[in-house]
């Protein structure tokens, strides 16, 4: 049950959070937003963390997870966009590596009736950056009032999200032809 389990509760705590994480940033209440999104940040680390240690894996943990995750990443890289803050050209990227690998997962399941899909650490890697990149642009716009998130932070990002989309592409077309 999803009450006796501490990370799943932290997680579901992230997914809940995500409409006053978005309204704050709608309606220009920056410092609030930046608060929502460091707690969503360590709420994602204690549940892994918290559901390795205590040995509280669940297969609800395992999908809610990833999908709160992708929630707060995709809003947030929508939301800044439409505020200016992040380019466009970023946020399609991360929006169609997100959409090719749910696409691609699709697939797997449908061809291989397997559920299970591991991470990469290319995978993993990009997601870190983007909720770094995340964290950094708020952290500016509330002590500058504007974003001036570095180029080689964008590029970073964008790099590592490609590259990752590329190698969840390739593994999963080589398994399933195995």
């Amino acid at each position: 049950m999803i009450l006796k389990n501490l990370p799943n509760i932290l997680t579901t705590t992230r997914i809940l959070l995500l409409p006053f994480f978005a309204a704050a940033l709608i309606y220009g209440y920056n410092g609030y937003a930046l608060i929502l999104f460091i707690f969503a940040a360590v709420t994602d680390v204690l549940d892994g963390l918290l559901a390795r240690l205590q040995n509280q894996t669940t297969t609800l943990g395992s999908i809610l997870d990833p999908v709160a995750d992708k929630f707060l990443l995709i809003t947030s890289f929508i939301l800044m966009t439409l505020n200016g803050w992040i380019p466009k050209w970023l946020t399609i990227t991360v929006i169609s590596r997100d959409l090719i690998i749910v696409t691609g997962w699709l697939i797997f399941y449908f061809v291989t009736h397997t559920v299970k899909v591991e991470p990469s650490m290319w995978g993993k890697t990009a997601n870190v950056l983007q909720s770094v990149m995340i964290g950094i642009t708020l952290l500016l716009v509330n002590i500058k009032g504007s974003a001036d998130t570095p180029m080689p932070l964008l590029i970073a990002v964008a790099s590592f999200t490609a590259v990752s989309g590329i190698l969840y592409i390739y593994r999963g077309l080589k398994t399933i032809n195995a």
